[in-house]
């Protein structure tokens, strides 16, 4: 599965205000925007276009469900989106004219080939204004670079997009790795709320099973979609195992923070763990799937950069 993670540089060009929490506010704009970039038949439904299975929106935003052959059911419900956005890891909301506005894009899969039709988008973005209106209108920002792994893809110098050194691969030999290794002391912090719903309902407590239980859901949503097919893991086994990791230390505690679904045209509670939690004794065939969620987040709401995980590891 191809995986690329970019960073865009802005600067502000006039007053803006932002919520403490950026990730909803840049998810919510980058679907309108990407979708008045590539839509050929504006007023359609993707349902009803006969441009769908063509068209880079749908394959971001529209994802259809796979069913059984022998069953016909749907295995995952709601297939992955292809892309994570990590807004600015601070609390600022006012924005004045020259501060920077940075965050992180990151792509699975094909997504990675189609590029430079989300930096236009985001070009656009800055354009039209986000946030708060102030005078009837949104903050505006300039989108002055954008790199990846040192390279840079886009420069406002020449508006050119080049495509970066490598695009980096993740496979499923990334999973046999360390699996003999340990055990170990793992800390794992929150960077960003994490949602993980477990005994029909959300709550500030996560158990190593759960945990988890959750990692591989990821795994195996994200490689099914849009890598070449779910790796060779043992999931039974992997979730059972993990019901003998004791939890060492616990600092985890609840967060919640509102946004506004333009879809839904109503205020939401997004709440979710944050915080640091320390599991002793654990087994090295854990740690390549806590090494993938640091690199593709975890949960629920993931585009909007929910779900971002740091692990550190000390021998026992």
């Amino acid at each position: 599965m191809k995986y690329g993670r970019y960073t865009f540089t802005c600067l502000v060009k006039d007053e803006a205000i932002l919520p403490p929490y950026k990730g909803s506010t840049l998810r919510g704009i980058f679907g309108h925007a990407l979708k008045k970039v590539v839509c050929a038949l504006k007023k359609l439904n993707c349902a009803d276009c006969l441009l769908a299975d063509r068209c880079i929106y749908p394959t971001v935003f529209e994802i259809p469900a796979k069913r059984e052959e022998t069953t016909g059911r749907r295995r995952i419900a709601h297939p992955p989106h292809p892309y994570v956005i990590e807004p600015p890891p601070d609390n600022k909301t006012s924005y004045l004219e020259g501060d920077k506005l940075d965050f992180s894009l990151i792509l699975f899969g094909a997504a990675c080939d189609n590029l430079a039709y989300f930096i236009y988008a985001f070009e656009q973005i800055g354009s039209n204004g986000i946030g708060k209106r102030i005078d009837g209108k949104g903050g505006t920002f300039s989108l002055q670079e954008v790199c990846s792994q040192g390279d840079v893809v886009y420069g406002r110098s020449d508006r050119k997009i080049c495509k970066p050194s490598k695009t980096p691969e993740i496979t499923g030999a990334m999973f046999s790795e360390e699996t003999g290794a340990g055990p170990f002391s793992i800390e794992v912090e929150l960077v960003t709320p994490l949602r993980l719903k477990y005994q029909n309902g959300l709550k500030a407590d996560l158990p190593f099973d759960v945990l988890t239980r959750a990692m591989l859901r990821r795994i195996s949503s994200l490689f099914e979609y849009h890598g070449e097919c779910e790796p060779a893991l043992d999931y039974r086994g992997l979730v059972a195992r993990a019901k003998n990791v004791a939890v060492k230390e616990s600092h985890i505690g609840w967060y919640d923070w509102r946004r506004y679904s333009n879809r839904q045209e109503q205020a939401m509670m997004m709440g979710g763990m944050v915080g640091k939690i320390i599991y002793e004794n654990v087994p090295g065939e854990y740690l390549p799937l806590l090494r993938f969620c640091e690199l593709a987040h975890l949960g629920k709401q993931t585009t909007f950069g929910l779900g971002r995980i740091q692990v550190q590891t000390s021998n026992t």
